[in-house]
């Protein structure tokens, strides 16, 4: 059966018209679905004979909450959510002065590698589709009772490893029929899959572009970061003057803080060399520390941001939330398949 909520209201007024009903009835739906009908019968201003032509075409997702955490230092609310199939993913709630923001995963695991996220450490299982993005917004919106102003799309997966089904989802998220949130208040992040961010930078979406550097060299990238084998930090900072030529984004980098690794002075230095003729902002972002990772936290943040900053560069150390619970991607979903395995080997 065709998942129904994936499909836009073009689509879906399409398939009613060719059941014989009128095109209203194509809106009516498609709002029941974004206010989170968890079935056909809820939709009370369809005739049942409707309703149920549309039970045995379609289905509608509904994950269910495997595990929520609530930090009682900041409020930030971390959801495991349950899919149709079994398999998990993340949602984290943060709250900030200019509202409230949700960080979505847009794939079940991830394949890129990357040395220091818990995320990948499974690999990738499979793609989420358009419904399991938008269910997160709007289910941890209906579960917590909190307003979402603001999307990330930074959790579990890589966005662009996607990027067809993520531009669904924009298109459904962004719709003033649904839950109406403006690309400007969407950021997308990548490890620097060169062609998707092309591909983004010839749509000119209103959305900000976030790419995870982690090293300005490639020698250190490539350590830590499998993906700059195929692109690597000279062709990924190439791109990036090329997407803000094209769109006059400004985009923002994201930098874990690994102790030893990539946190010198030179480092910094090589940064505000490569970004010399666009905006940008250097997001620096305290490590987690993965129990399976050999990489730790630097201690040379403040030393590091102050370097960047004397080179004229906009450069912010992000405040860590949820610090009493598992807030870092990839930990609860990776904590969840182990006791799922420790109970079947039991």
């Amino acid at each position: 059966m065709t998942d129904i909520k994936s499909m836009t209201l073009e689509e879906i007024t399409g398939a009613l018209r060719e059941m014989g009903e009128p095109a209203f009835r194509g809106k009516q739906v498609f709002t029941w679905l974004h206010r989170g009908a968890v079935s056909f019968d809820a939709m009370s201003n369809l005739s049942k004979a409707l309703r149920e032509k549309l039970a045995a075409a379609y289905t509608i997702t509904a994950p269910k909450v495997a595990c929520k955490q609530v930090s009682r230092l900041d409020g930030t609310m971390k959801y495991l959510w349950e899919l149709g199939d079994g398999n998990c993913i993340e949602t984290v709630l943060m709250h900030y002065h200019h509202g409230n923001t949700v960080c979505i995963s847009s794939q079940v695991g991830c394949r890129m590698g990357c040395a220091f996220c818990a995320s990948t450490l499974g690999g990738k299982v499979r793609n989420l589709t358009a419904s399991e993005m938008l269910d997160q917004v709007l289910f941890t919106q209906l579960d917590s009772g909190e307003t979402i102003s603001n999307i990330v799309l930074m959790g579990i997966g890589e966005p662009l490893d996607n990027l067809d089904t993520v531009l669904r989802f924009l298109e459904l998220v962004n719709h003033p029929d649904g839950l109406h949130i403006g690309m400007r208040h969407i950021s997308l992040s990548t490890c620097g899959l060169i062609p998707g961010i092309r591909r983004l930078g010839e749509l000119e979406l209103q959305l900000t572009l976030s790419v995870s550097l982690h090293a300005p060299d490639s020698e250190t990238r490539s350590r830590i970061m499998p993906v700059n084998r195929a692109y690597n930090v000279d062709a990924l900072f190439e791109a990036c003057h090329w997407y803000f030529q094209k769109t006059g984004r400004r985009i923002s980098f994201e930098y874990a803080m690994i102790d030893g690794v990539n946190d010198q002075d030179w480092q910094a230095d090589l940064i505000a060399q490569k970004v010399r003729g666009m905006p940008a902002h250097v997001n620096l972002i305290p490590l987690n520390d993965v129990r399976e990772s050999p990489w730790k936290p630097s201690r040379r943040i403040a030393a590091f941001q102050k370097r960047l900053e004397e080179h004229g560069i906009t450069a912010t150390v992000r405040r860590s939330l949820g610090g009493d619970i598992d807030a870092a991607c990839g930990q609860l979903r990776k904590r969840a398949a182990e006791a799922q395995r420790e109970e079947h080997l039991s």
